[in-house]
C-alpha cells in the first residue's frame, strides 16, 4: 500500500477525540512591580473565575500555527494591538494534558511565556467577563493544585501551575540570557535593568555590584552615547543609556541571590 492509498483510507475516527487549546503567561512591569495578565471567564465552564488568556487552536487546515494561536488569544482576549504585541517576546513554555485538567473533553494545552514593557490597560474580548493586569506577589501561588491555596483570586482549570511554572522560567531565563532588556524600551540605564531583576526575582540587589556585573558580560549591553536629559531626584549627574547588546546567552550568567553569587 502507498502512503496516498493510506491516506486515502485512513479513519481519524478510529481515535479519541483530543482538542488542543493555548494558553498564555503574559508578565510585565507596571509601576515597578510584576504583573500578570487575567481574564475573568464570561462562560462554563468555571464561570466568573480568573484564568491565563487562551483558547482552542483553529482547526481550519492551514489556518494558524500554535505561536499564531498564543498570538492571536493574547491580542483578542486583552484587546492589545498589533503593533504592541510586536514588542512582546513569545516562547513556548510547555504542554499540560492531565485527564480531567478540562472539564469539557480530553484537551492538550500548549503554554506560551509572553514579556514586554509595560503593556496598556487590557480589554476583555468576547468571551470574557474582565482583563487585568494582576501583581504577581498578591498571588501567592503554588504549582501543586488549579485552585492553589492562599491565592487571592481563583484560577481556572490547572492555570496556578501553569503560571507557577512561568514564573520559574523567567526567573531562571533572566540569569543566563538578556531578556530582561525585552521588559524596557529601546534605551535604558542601568538603574532601570537592575529595577527589572529586582522586579521579577523579587529580590533587593546591590546597585554596584549590579553595576559591575552587568557591563563585564560581553554584549549584554552597548552604551548609546547618551544620556537621560536630567540627573537623579537629588540633582546628580545625568545617568548614561544602554540598549540591548547582540549576546544571546550571559557569559557569566547573573545568578539570583539565592545562588552563591553575590548580587547583593
Amino acid at each position: 500500500m502507498t502512503e496516498e492509498e493510506f491516506l486515502a483510507e485512513y479513519d481519524p475516527r478510529g481515535y479519541d477525540p483530543i482538542a488542543v487549546t493555548v494558553d498564555v503567561v503574559a508578565l510585565t512591569i507596571r509601576d515597578g512591580v510584576l504583573h500578570v495578565l487575567l481574564i475573568r471567564r464570561a462562560a462554563p465552564p468555571f464561570t466568573g473565575q480568573w484564568a491565563l488568556p487562551g483558547g482552542f487552536v483553529r482547526a481550519v487546515e492551514g489556518e494558524e500555527d500554535l505561536q499564531e494561536a498564543a498570538a492571536r488569544e493574547l491580542a483578542e482576549e486583552t484587546g492589545l494591538t498589533v503593533r504592541a504585541l510586536g514588542r512582546v517576546h513569545l516562547e513556548q513554555l510547555g504542554t499540560y494534558g492531565r485527564p480531567g485538567r478540562d472539564p469539557r473533553m480530553r484537551v492538550i494545552s500548549v503554554a506560551y511565556l509572553a514579556f514586554g514593557p509595560e503593556m496598556p490597560d487590557p480589554h476583555a474580548g468576547s468571551d470574557a467577563a474582565d482583563a487585568s493586569w494582576v501583581p504577581v506577589e498578591s498571588l501567592r501561588l503554588t504549582a501543586a493544585a488549579s485552585q492553589a491555596p492562599g491565592t487571592t483570586r481563583k484560577l481556572a482549570f490547572d492555570h496556578s501551575r501553569i503560571l507557577a511554572d512561568g514564573l520559574e522560567r523567567a526567573r531562571a531565563k533572566l540569569e543566563y540570557t538578556p531578556l530582561a532588556t525585552a521588559f524596557l524600551g529601546e534605551a535604558f540605564t542601568i538603574p532601570e535593568l537592575r529595577a527589572v531583576y529586582e522586579s521579577v526575582w523579587g529580590e533587593p540587589l546591590h546597585a554596584g555590584n549590579f553595576h559591575r556585573k552587568v557591563l563585564s558580560v560581553p554584549g549584554f549591553v552597548e552604551g548609546t552615547g547618551d544620556t537621560t536629559p536630567t540627573g537623579g531626584r537629588r540633582g546628580g549627574p545625568r545617568a548614561r543609556l544602554y540598549r540591548a547588546g547582540d549576546a544571546r546567552l550571559l557569559h557569566p550568567a547573573l545568578l539570583r541571590p539565592s545562588s552563591e553569587d553575590d548580587l547583593r
